[in-house]
């Protein structure tokens, strides 16, 4: 993987902004990611929430430069470092060097992904992150584990905020922020262009019969809690009617 700026960006990077009250975006660099000659670039995004405590729970960390490490510590200390699922965990080692007081919670996976790539060695400690409770933040975030074949993705919804937290369950390329032609036509087959995105296709097909029931469960339980906003981790993001696209997004399997 490389990583870098990019026309598919949302700038400014590398800077927190505010989308509702004690909750941040910071937009990040492009991660290419794919097949060797096919390599997609992936905009990055994390999500910043400061607890009650005034503790930082940091959600798929991007690059940490020194202009964004002062921001985030004038908001309060960073308690929690959390990757969401076995291919979010890239800036991970940098943070937890930053910022080593914070627990690091870690999806099913992720250290055997990290050390297959042999790209970020994890020689920290980590807890593991793949139960629905149990957890310092259960008060003020809800926490639900989305199980497939090829990996579990965890997916959090701050209650004060009624803000949805996803990662790669749902993707959403703006067509206009994609050069090439042949790369617009991937997410079109990919089912993860706009008006709301999708759960890619490929990992659509590793969530088998033996998981579909648990993923419609899930999809339930978060429309239940009627989220006013999703942020994703690639492409644009929904600032509202979160209910609503949900139920688009994943029209083909509440059917």
């Amino acid at each position: 993987m490389a990583h870098g700026a990019s026309p598919a960006t949302y700038p400014p990077l590398n800077t927190l902004k505010p989308i509702a009250d004690n909750v941040w975006i910071v937009d990040g660099p492009t991660i290419r990611f794919g097949l060797p000659g096919l390599k997609f670039p992936f905009p990055t995004r994390m999500t910043v929430i400061r607890l009650l405590s005034g503790g930082l729970f940091v959600h798929s960390p991007t690059q940490l430069t020194p202009e964004l490490r002062a921001e985030i510590e004038r908001e309060g200390a960073v308690r929690f470092l959390v990757g969401p699922n076995r291919l979010h965990y890239w800036w991970i080692t940098d943070w937890h060097a930053a910022f080593p007081d914070a627990l690091v919670y870690l999806a099913p996976r992720i250290r055997e992904q990290a050390e297959r790539q042999n790209l970020r060695k994890m020689s920290f400690a980590s807890l593991p992150l793949h139960h629905a409770d149990g957890y310092p933040w259960d008060d003020e975030i809800a926490t639900l584990p989305v199980v497939g074949s090829y990996m579990t993705e965890v997916e959090f919804f701050h209650l004060a905020s009624r803000t949805l937290i996803l990662t790669d369950l749902i993707e959403n390329f703006e067509p206009g922020k994609i050069s090439a032609g042949w790369l617009r036509y991937l997410t079109w087959i990919g089912g993860v262009k706009p008006p709301h995105g999708g759960l890619p296709r490929d990992l659509r097909l590793t969530f088998t019969w033996q998981h579909r029931a648990q993923l419609r469960a899930a999809v339930e339980t978060m429309i239940a809690w009627a989220p006013e906003r999703i942020v994703i981790a690639h492409g644009k993001w929904h600032e509202s009617n979160g209910t609503a696209v949900l139920r688009r997004a994943f029209a083909w399997l509440l059917k």
